[in-house]
This record gives structure tokens, sequence and C-alpha cells, in this order.
């Protein structure tokens, strides 16, 4: 009778493992279908339009499916001053919102540790601006930074400006506009981890007679790399892509355009759309050698995982 039992639990208990793998596979379905519906299908169609050729009838916006990889190399010689000044642009904000937003992070996640209530309004703040539309934000950035502003007035009476002189339209309001509206993608990711660093450290290399660079150098860099890498990747890839603060509507003009305003140009005014498409597949592969890149530090350098990217 035992020796029956066992063998009839035996395969009940081989059958639970595979009924367990199917009901995961069900549970992952509706995430799968979304992507590859919502990712796979429109990035299959993106590349493949990127490989057109103009319809022989030479209308304006008509394509017919080809194999154009030419087109990549037509947009790469023709863009490359947007190309450029994009990454030089997202570069210098990136770094701009690095040294803005480090020592905010440090000053909430451990200067005011032990006061919680000043520790959660500090966060809102940073937070705050996402309450209000991008687009508003940057709205009401042009208006303050424009030539009837009394910002731009009032540094022109003090002499600190040309008469004939401009805020928007140059590099300075598009890095500025940057640097404003992602110094809290930059925030957020420092302040979670030095949320979690170990005053203790700190307070032992004050101990053993370490000036406070040194014990920054040496201790409080190195745990917050893994912040520093995601912040710069969160800052970084959108503001690449970004074409609000360069367009001329807003805070740039006709010598700062970026390959965000290139693309949409592109898309909507001149109906090139391999053209468009191309300069997309190619922004999409420098973001993914970002990501790559970020994985290898991770993982070889900083010995992190992916845990830092939050």
């Amino acid at each position: 009778m035992a020796f029956s039992a066992f063998a009839s639990a035996a395969p009940a208990q081989e059958q639970a493992p595979k009924r367990r793998s199917k009901i995961a596979l069900l549970l992952l379905a509706p995430g799968v279908l979304y992507l590859v519906i919502f990712f796979l299908v429109p990035l299959f169609t993106l590349v493949t339009t990127s490989l057109q050729a103009p319809s022989p009838s030479g209308d304006i916006g008509q394509f017919v499916p080809g194999f154009e990889i030419g087109n990549y190399a037509t947009v790469i010689a023709q863009y490359t001053p947007q190309i450029l000044r994009s990454f030089g642009y997202s570069l210098v904000a990136t770094v701009f919102a690095l040294l803005f937003s480090y020592p905010l992070a440090y000053f909430i996640a451990v200067k005011v540790r032990h006061r919680p209530l000043l520790q959660n309004l500090l966060l809102v703040l940073v937070i705050a601006p996402f309450f209000i539309s991008f687009l508003l934000r940057t709205m009401a950035w042009k208006s303050m930074l424009s030539d009837e502003s009394f910002l731009v007035s009032a540094l022109k009476g003090l002499s600190l400006m040309a008469p004939d002189a401009h805020i928007t339209g140059t590099p300075f309001s598009v890095i500025f506009g940057l640097t404003y509206n992602f110094i809290p993608f930059m925030t957020l990711p420092l302040y979670a981890v030095l949320e979690r660093l170990d005053t203790r450290y700190l307070e032992a290399g004050s101990d053993l007679y370490a000036r406070p660079f040194t014990t920054f150098r040496t201790i409080t860099l190195p745990l917050s790399a893994p912040g520093i890498i995601s912040g710069v990747l969160l800052t970084f890839i959108p503001a690449a892509g970004d074409y609000v603060n360069a367009s001329r509507q807003f805070l740039g003009g006709t010598g700062t355009t970026m390959i965000g305003n290139v693309i949409d140009s592109n898309f909507f005014e001149l109906q090139n759309y391999p053209a468009a498409a191309a300069l997309s597949i190619i922004l999409m592969s420098a973001i993914l050698v970002l990501v790559i890149v970020y994985i290898l530090l991770s993982v070889y350098v900083w010995k992190t995982g992916t845990e830092g990217l939050l």
C-alpha cells in the first residue's frame, strides 16, 4: 500500500512544475504581446521606412519599398552638424545637471536624514516641476528670457549685456533649458543611492584624520557611482533626443537645431520619411550603445549589476 501511494504521488509531483510553468507563461503573455505590438512592430516599420526609395513619380512624400542603405550615409553627411550639436548640448547639460544635482541629492539624503519631514518636503520640491507640463515650463522660461523680460532688460540696463544681445535662440538658452528640465532625472537616482550610504564610513574617515575632500573622493564618490551612472544615462538619453528646448518656438533658434528638430521637420514638413526614420534609428543605436556601456561598467567596474538604475 505504501509503495502504491508513493507511485501515485510521484507523477503528481512531476506535473506540478509543468503546471506552474504554464501559469507563468500565461501571466507573461499579455506583457509580451504588448511589447510585440507597441515596440517590435513599430521598430520594424521604422527600419523598413528608413530603407525606402523615392517613388518613380517623384511626388513629394511618396516612397516605395526598397533596400536603400545609402539613406543612412546621406542623412549622416547632410545632418552631421545637428547630430554633433545634439550630443554636445546633451553632454554639457548632463555635466551641469550632475554638478547641480549631486550636492542637492547629498544634502537631502545625508545631511537631513534625521529630519524626515524636511527630507520629504525637499523631495517634493525636486519632483514638483513634473506637476506642470514640460511644454508649459519651457514656454515660461522663454517668456522670462525673452528680450522684453525684466531679467534681460535689467542686464542690459546694468551694461552686463550688449543692447542688441539675446538670450533666447542661443546655445546658452538651449543648454539651460535642457539642464533645468532634466535635473530631477539626475537628482532622484543620486538620492536613491546616497540615501543608503552608511555614514559610519564617513565617521571612520574623519577618525583616521582624512580631509573632507579625501573622504569624499575615496568613500562617498565610489559608493555613489551607480547613482551617477544611472543619472547620467537618464539625463543624457532624453536630452539627446529632445526637440522642444532647441525649437524656434521655445528656447532655440536657427543655429541651435538638434537631431530631434530635424526628425520632426523631415516627418511633418519635408515629408522625407526615409530620412526621418534613418535619423531615428541612428539616435536609437547611439542610445543602445550607451546602455551597453552602462551595463559593462556596472558589472565589471562598479560590481553593482543594474540595481542602481531606478
